[in-house]
């Protein structure tokens, strides 16, 4: 709903997700969440996530940012800081230096967070019994644990997150998300950059 908003705004949109977002990040996805336990050990899932976002970053990411076009990304650093930092137990001091590898330095505009308890969360996850994989499997503690993380990282740099009750219905959720990047991203962008033909 927001890529399709920023083209109503006049702007090229490049919706992508991690991981994935590329040939090789999707192949790691369907390892990283398969149902099927791997054992995959924190520590690998942090170095598998890290290869699949400098593949992204490099092949799909900056080559849109360097053409003008908005790129719309469902995750990306602070996902691992939350869920193998927060929920893991790994120390944000030996993850960030691996992302900085992976992403160039990169940065979003903006963080925008759809927060939830985690019982409600949970509950949506596993309302699609075929679309639960082995993160949502995981105790309610590891959920609370990110979610905090995730909170505490918005806390912590205020200018560079937005947090959104995602307890409101779709349509509410939809239009504060359009506010908060209207407000505190396009404006220093404006106007759009224009369309090639």
């Amino acid at each position: 709903m927001l890529a399709s908003w920023l083209e109503g705004q006049g702007w090229q949109v490049v919706l992508t997700r991690e991981p994935g977002g590329t040939a090789f990040g999707d192949a790691l996805r369907e390892i990283l969440l398969s149902p099927v336990d791997y054992a995959i050990l924190p520590e690998s899932e942090v170095l598998l996530l890290a290869a699949a976002r400098a593949q992204h970053v490099r092949e799909r990411i900056l080559p849109a940012l360097e053409a003008g076009i908005a790129v719309v990304c469902d995750r990306f650093v602070d996902s691992t800081l939350a869920y193998q930092g927060g929920g893991h137990g790994i120390s944000l001091d030996r993850l960030i230096p691996i992302q900085e590898f992976a992403t160039g330095g990169l940065e979003p505009d903006l963080r925008m967070l759809l927060d939830i308890p985690v019982d409600i969360g949970l509950a949506r996850r596993h309302a699609d019994p075929s679309s639960v994989n082995r993160i949502d499997r995981a105790s309610v503690a590891f959920h609370e644990r990110v979610r905090q993380t995730f909170l505490s990282l918005a806390e912590a740099n205020p200018d560079g997150w937005s947090v959104i009750d995602g307890c409101d219905d779709v349509a509410s959720v939809a239009r504060t998300l359009h506010t908060e990047i209207e407000m505190r991203v396009l404006t220093r962008f404006l106007p759009p950059p224009t369309r090639s033909s």
